[in-house]
């Protein structure tokens, strides 16, 4: 992997065009997530962008730390001004946001989720439980790299998720996907079924109930190009 470094904290991962892989077969999922959101309230769609990188961020501390510590997405919400609240936003401008401020997310117990974007805590933004030193981007459209990332940590993705998506039960989507990306998940593993199918599999906000206990398994190498439901075009990930 080279690194093209374009400021201080912000690089793109390239893959080399010579790298072998090794299965993984969700090994990430099973110990650097928080299970999908539980805590009963409706998951706004415009928020998920808060959740994608919270749960990248998580994952990512787990695997440096050996420590899964559940953050807080309204913290995000509420304070990073670049973005919209439940209106829509980037996980890169909230990575930024967190390194403008000294890199630091309070926990989910001290400034919990409200369904809705409110006034920024300062008090709760003074506790801080988790620390990031900066983040990368993947290297866009390309499945290859994408694999490479997440071989190491979780990845904050776009995705393209239409009515078909959205109704999803189990088993690996290859179904119908929106024109554009228009939501927000987290890549936390991948493998292959027995029937020799690769998938991605993305961990995301609606709460288990929707997919498998809020996962889902998606194609993988299916020729789309930048993925299936553009899972590779928008791709990225903090460091801790």
């Amino acid at each position: 992997i080279s690194l093209i470094c374009q400021k201080k904290l912000y690089c793109v991962y390239r893959l080399k065009k010579k790298t072998t892989f090794f299965s993984l077969l969700d090994t990430i999922s099973t110990s650097a997530t928080i299970p999908s959101n539980t805590s009963g309230l409706h998951i706004i769609p415009g928020c998920c962008w808060a959740f994608s990188a919270v749960a990248a961020i998580e994952g990512a501390y787990q695997i440096a730390n050996n420590e899964l510590i559940s953050l807080s997405e309204q913290e995000l919400l509420d304070c990073t001004t670049q973005n919209n609240g439940c209106d829509g936003g980037l996980m890169t401008t909230a990575y930024d946001f967190l390194l403008q401020n000294g890199g630091g997310i309070t926990t989910e117990t001290n400034y919990p989720y409200q369904q809705i974007k409110s006034v920024c805590s300062t008090e709760q933004l003074s506790s801080p439980a988790v620390k990031i030193s900066g983040y990368k981007v993947v290297e866009p459209i390309s499945e290859s790299a994408l694999l490479q990332a997440v071989a190491n940590q979780p990845i904050s993705v776009g995705i393209a998720a239409n009515s078909e998506f959205h109704l999803y039960g189990s088993g690996i989507y290859d179904g119908s996907c929106n024109p554009t990306l228009n939501h927000a998940v987290t890549v936390i593993g991948y493998g292959t079924s027995e029937d020799g199918t690769n998938y991605w599999l993305i961990k995301n906000s609606w709460g288990t109930t929707w997919g498998e206990e809020g996962y889902m398994k998606i194609v993988r190498d299916a020729g789309d190009e930048g993925g299936h439901c553009g899972i590779a075009q928008v791709a990225s990930f903090p460091t801790v």
